[in-house]
């Protein structure tokens, strides 16, 4: 098998994993926390955007346009456990994360992008 069949392969197999995120300006101290089923993708999606200039948050995309991409990280803050009970709501979990970070991380920001959830 070649190398980018494999590649493709395991990414297919990879399992997601729902989490909270943070992007980070780091010469405007703004922020954006978030969550997704599919933590990294949203990252993935945003960065995207971003370098298309098609990101839908303006003030996010104008600072990008300002400050350049070596201005933000891209980070992930937490991740919902993994865990074999089929009673685990996912989307709960992922809320109260949410919402632990949003305050957490607002406490320690001087500003902030609009909050939003993820559709991912």
């Amino acid at each position: 098998m070649t190398n980018k069949r494999l590649l493709k392969q395991q990414y297919l197999e990879t399992k997601s994993r729902a989490g909270v995120y943070v992007i980070r300006n780091l010469v405007t101290g703004r922020v954006l926390v978030s969550s997704s089923k599919d933590v990294q993708g949203a990252l993935n999606r945003h960065r995207f955007e971003l370098c298309q200039g098609t990101h839908r948050n303006q003030l996010m995309r104008q600072d990008w346009a300002l400050h350049g991409e070596s201005s933000f990280t891209f980070d992930i803050l937490d991740t919902v456990k993994p865990d074999t009970d089929a009673a685990l709501d996912v989307t709960r979990e992922l809320n109260d994360l949410l919402a632990l970070w949003r305050h957490e991380t607002s406490s320690q920001s001087e500003g902030n992008y609009e909050f939003c959830r993820s559709p991912s």
